[in-house]
């Protein structure tokens, strides 16, 4: 089966697919160009969700199909309107045949001008159909290259996290294996991309081929190249289509930087993530948090204004948060950390590690509030915090303070924490929140 390809009747077939592969791009691009746009706010919505939630694993993957579909949609909005643009030119074609540049009757200084740049009307469309042609198949071939970069990153991060970061192992080992394998990936990684950029300089050299070899190896089964590289090779080897491959990348950035351009209205007034007493800012109001991706910064309260006889104060959990109770009573940390991803499978459950971890838990809250105090104005009002759901449905602690003693009119409310710095105890302010209470 192997040597399939070699025969005359596979040849006849791989010529007949060729002249009507067209069709096929059209179809795979219209169907493709709906999908992409159906699922682009999706990803983009998980893509916020996971950056607001600090989950580096999914923040990573959906960054990585977050750049696909953009490129995708990009290339293949573009190879449709250029076949639209071919198809256009072959009817044309058809009802008009090549150009007469006698009958324009131009003056002779044009008529030669014209006649060099243009040719013929069959140039043009022979043109359209290598833009088209290459175009489509280069859309697939970038995201591998994206994905590629992915994994290299990937696995640095696996490197420090699982060799070096791992306690399990002796620390000479994983120091020495860990940089080791660190180094090796960084020299690869710009040895790759400086053979990519020379479109294949470091393979032609006698001495630097032998070098390089070990590298391009080992870098073949880290980035999956070698699913792709009959595609690569044939890009390489046609001046056509390594153009136009290195045409898109300053165009992708020159559209990089048009999209992050931005009005500025005002010399002052200028919206940031920070509230304070002259400046608010909805995630600081859970009534406010309307669309899937509005999500409380730090901490929240019901509304900017309250009626109610409370204030309802929500601090959203984080991971940095727990390494802060960490730092500030190093007892409770567990020996072993076992935030990260975990199956949900249990193959056992046992009743007293369980009593444990609701002893551990119940003295973890302790610290949370031992370590946060909150204050509206300059009155300092006892809180007891406790394990809740935002209305977005995210983990935090929530506490509740009469308003019985306010006063009507604009309030500020400011979460204190309390942080150890070597011996001493530093004061911070982790938000600043303005709300105006009036009696209902």
């Amino acid at each position: 089966m192997s040597e399939n390809y070699k025969d005359k009747k596979f040849q006849k077939l791989l010529e007949k697919l060729q002249q009507e592969s067209w069709q096929l791009e059209l179809i795979i691009s219209g169907f493709a160009i709906f999908g992409l746009f159906t699922a682009f706010p999706h990803i983009k919505t998980a893509f916020q969700v996971a950056e607001y939630d600090k989950q580096i694993h999914q923040f990573i993957v959906y960054t990585l199909l977050l750049i696909s579909c953009s490129i995708l949609l990009f290339n293949l909005l573009i190879h449709v309107i250029l076949r639209g643009l071919w198809i256009g030119a072959l009817g044309l074609r058809y009802v008009s045949g090549d150009i007469d540049f006698e009958r324009l009757k131009y003056h002779r200084k044009f008529n030669n001008y014209l006649k060099k740049k243009i040719v013929s009307f069959d140039k043009f469309v022979a043109t359209l159909e290598n833009y088209c042609s290459v175009l489509f198949a280069i859309s697939f071939l970038l995201i591998f290259y994206v994905i590629s970069c992915f994994l290299i990153i990937f696995s640095i991060v696996g490197v420090a996290t699982y060799i070096i970061s791992n306690d399990n192992l002796p620390d000479t080992l994983r120091t020495i294996v860990g940089v080791f394998l660190i180094v090796f990936i960084c020299i690869g990684s710009i040895l790759v991309f400086i053979d990519f950029i020379t479109q294949g300089f470091l393979k032609k050299k006698k001495w630097l081929a032998k070098i390089y070899f070990p590298f391009y190896w080992v870098f073949s089964f880290i980035t999956l190249s070698f699913l792709y590289r009959p595609l690569v090779y044939n890009f390489l080897d046609n001046k056509f289509g390594k153009r136009l491959s290195f045409v898109l990348v300053p165009v992708y950035l020159i559209i990089v930087g048009v999209t992050s351009l931005k009005y500025q209205k005002s010399n002052y007034l200028q919206f940031d993530k920070i509230s304070s007493s002259i400046k608010i800012n909805k995630r600081n109001y859970e009534d406010l948090l309307k669309k899937d991706t509005d999500f409380i910064r730090v901490a929240a309260i019901q509304s900017k204004v309250i009626t109610a006889p409370y204030i309802k104060v929500f601090r959203v959990y984080s991971e940095s948060l727990e390494n802060q109770i960490f730092s500030y009573h190093p007892s409770i940390k567990p020996k072993e950390d076992v935030r990260g991803l975990k199956s949900d499978i249990i193959f056992f459950n046992n009743s007293n590690s369980r009593k444990k971890r609701d002893s551990l838990t119940r003295k973890y809250i302790e610290v949370f509030n031992e370590m946060h105090q909150v204050y509206i104005d300059s009155t300092f009002y006892k809180t007891t915090f406790i394990v809740s759901k935002s209305s977005k449905n995210k983990l935090g602690f929530e506490a509740y303070i009469s308003t019985k003693n306010l006063t009507q009119g604009k309030h500020l409310l400011k979460l204190i924490r309390y942080k150890k710095r070597k011996k001493d105890t530093v004061k911070l302010i982790d938000v600043t929140i303005p709300f105006w209470y009036f009696k209902d």
